[in-house]
């Protein structure tokens, strides 16, 4: 139980952040098969199949719920305020990352001829969605006042951003962050926890998209795994690159833009404490394993 606690408050820390994702955290933590089976499970297989799935995702979830609601209290302040040592903090966690996923995937690794191509398409997808999402002129969202056009953007955008926080490669956050909605949904979930309910009806629609985006993506991420496993690895190892983009571009997203990440602003010791803190991840994963 207290596991299971554990790994879903992990997987809402990681989700709750640019640049990192859930599915990454399962994988370093080796439950992401057993996350995936259950969702899948629950929605699509038979009556004891559900049950146990229902108990297992209670129980994560738990977790999960604990550290978003600890994330979204202490996160929307510290991104605002001090987003360039948050922004290489989170370099260093998807650097440490990435070895360590092809690493656990090096029977995927090898076949290289398969997963070349897949890899720059990981690479393009998030860069490019990044470089146009700069391109383009977005008005900042305010979730205080409800607007049909703004509750179906976010519909969408939840449809998008749970899609990736099931791949252990770029985060949801990470999408929130380049559609512009990451601190319109952080402030509207922590002033609905203070009780302003106005913020609420939007955040419904965010919350239906999310619910359909995982419905369909579990199906096809079981088949990818299964089916084409290599080429799925190397398009998440893509994707986890290409965050690392947007994670530099994090901070001209902003309601008060400000300039990309640089030499200048970036952070080293944040950047450290980031990769120490994917190390630690894995030495536990390890210690259980032994």
């Amino acid at each position: 139980m207290l596991r299971n606690m554990f790994h879903g408050l992990c997987m809402a820390l990681a989700d709750s952040v640019p640049g990192v994702s859930g599915g990454t955290i399962a994988f370093i933590l080796g439950f992401y098969d057993n996350f995936i089976g259950s969702i899948h499970d629950l929605v699509f297989g038979k009556m004891e199949q559900k049950k146990k799935a229902l108990v297992y995702l209670i129980k994560l979830g738990i977790g999960w719920v604990i550290g978003m609601a600890l994330a979204v209290l202490a996160l929307s302040a510290l991104f605002s305020s001090h987003i360039y040592l948050v922004s290489s903090l989170f370099i260093g966690f998807v650097i440490g990352a990435i070895p360590l996923v092809a690493r656990q995937e090096m029977d995927s690794i090898r076949q290289f001829g398969k997963g070349i191509p897949f890899l720059l398409l990981g690479i393009l997808l998030v860069a490019g969605i990044t470089y146009m999402n700069g391109q383009s002129a977005t008005t900042s969202m305010d979730l205080s006042v409800f607007d049909w056009g703004t509750g179906i953007r976010l519909f969408f955008i939840g449809m998008i951003a749970i899609c990736a926080m099931f791949l252990p490669g770029i985060s949801g956050s990470t999408l929130l962050l380049i559609f512009g909605a990451y601190i319109p949904v952080i402030t509207g979930v922590k002033e609905v926890l203070h009780l302003h309910l106005n913020y609420m009806p939007l955040l419904v629609f965010f919350g239906l998209g999310v619910i359909t985006g995982a419905l369909s993506i579990v199906k096809l991420i079981q088949f990818c795994l299964e089916r084409f496993r290599p080429q799925t690895i190397y398009c998440i190892l893509g994707m986890m690159t290409g965050s690392l983009y947007a994670i530099v571009m994090g901070p001209t997203t902003l309601e008060t833009a400000l300039p990309a990440l640089s030499f200048g602003t970036f952070n080293i010791i944040a950047c450290v404490l980031g990769l120490a803190l994917v190390l630690g991840l894995q030495f536990l994963k390890e210690k259980n394993d032994a």
